[in-house]
């Protein structure tokens, strides 16, 4: 089956590097496939794009520009904070931590800097700006079924009947 843009199960082995460089960012590569439903938004858009009329068995380097993946580097997501935010963590420089936002979902930052007050922070995505070059293949492509369109997983409902979110469907 040919990759459809919209309710379309499709599994891909992926290699993903900096454009330019030769050190591999993410790599999927001997495990098993990932498995995501076209759509949905699950994937970065400019992958998820040149993924349609691919089928099962091609594969492909695709290169997706920086505003198509993670986005371009937000000024406004370095933050200096107060050092007190960050009491009983051993600070380095690069490092990356992991916290809640406002709204509940996990917030991914990296430590730029600090000093004995303050630590300045970045929330951008660490490869936002970044230009991703992928080397993918398709290992498999169906139709979505019905539970998995209303659930937005690959596999729809779970045992039980019942999709595990507390959505009410059955």
């Amino acid at each position: 089956m040919t990759v459809a843009s919209e309710n379309c199960v499709v599994g891909i082995e992926y290699e993903v590097k900096e454009a330019g460089t030769t050190e591999v960012v993410d790599s999927n590569k001997g495990g098993d496939a990932l498995e995501f439903i076209m759509g949905k938004g699950q994937l970065i858009p400019g992958l998820e794009n040149a993924l349609v009329g691919m089928s099962a068995g091609e594969s492909g380097d695709i290169m997706v520009k920086a505003v198509d993946a993670y986005g371009e580097v937000n000024p406004e997501a370095l933050q200096t904070l107060p050092i007190e935010q960050f009491e009983g963590v051993d600070l380095v420089e690069g490092m990356t931590l992991y916290g809640q936002g406002e709204d509940g979902q996990t917030v991914q930052v990296t430590v730029k800097s600090f000093d004995e007050k303050e630590v300045n922070v970045d929330f951008n995505h660490p490869l936002a700006g970044k230009d991703l070059m992928f080397s993918v293949s398709v290992v498999s492509s169906r139709g979505a079924t019905p539970d998995e369109v209303l659930s937005g997983q690959v596999g729809g409902a779970t045992e039980g009947g019942s999709c595990g979110t507390g959505c009410g469907c059955h």
